[in-house]
């Protein structure tokens, strides 16, 4: 998996997937129209501030509630290439993997600030805040997780398995 490097944006504890998207933004599957409303009850402007490559930072219990795929898909077309928390909520865990959205947890996530610069190494699991030279290690994804990632998510990895099967 290749490093990234992006700008920060950061929430608190217990973001739930309905504060990720919206119940009312469900009626729609679409990656582009559920990006416009990503984070919008938490931050309005959001959607309009993040810009492609960025990273999001929060605090335990990431993506608690319920269950949808709409939450990681709607980060991830918003243009967040990774999420960090110090915890995530199982089924978000799961669901961003299977929707290839790279996400990390760090023990030390809230240390890190608001608009700081960091650099994700996923295959060494470090983190460097480029902002205070600081480094935070995490477990590197498993490969079996990076290969969904890499494929784009659970679905496209399937289909490229049957393909290269024949």
């Amino acid at each position: 998996m290749e490093n990234i490097k992006g700008k920060v944006w950061t929430f608190g504890d217990d973001v739930d997937t309905d504060l990720i998207i919206a119940a009312r933004y469900l009626t729609t599957s679409d990656p582009d129209e559920l990006a416009k409303h990503c984070m919008e009850d938490a931050d309005p402007a959001f959607a309009g501030k993040v810009g492609k490559g960025d990273i999001m930072v929060a605090g335990k219990n990431f993506g608690c509630g319920s269950s949808r795929e709409h939450a990681p898909i709607s980060i991830k077309a918003a243009g967040v290439t990774c999420v960090i928390a110090k915890s995530f909520a199982r089924i978000f865990y799961r669901n961003a993997f299977n929707t290839g959205l790279p996400i990390l947890e760090c023990a030390e996530a809230d240390a890190i600030e608001d608009g700081a610069v960091l650099t994700v190494d996923f295959d060494n699991g470090v983190i460097t805040d480029e902002s205070t030279g600081k480094t935070y290690q995490t477990k590197p994804i498993p490969p079996f997780m990076q290969e969904l990632l890499d494929s784009g998510g659970l679905m496209e990895h399937i289909a490229q398995k049957i393909k290269a099967n024949g």
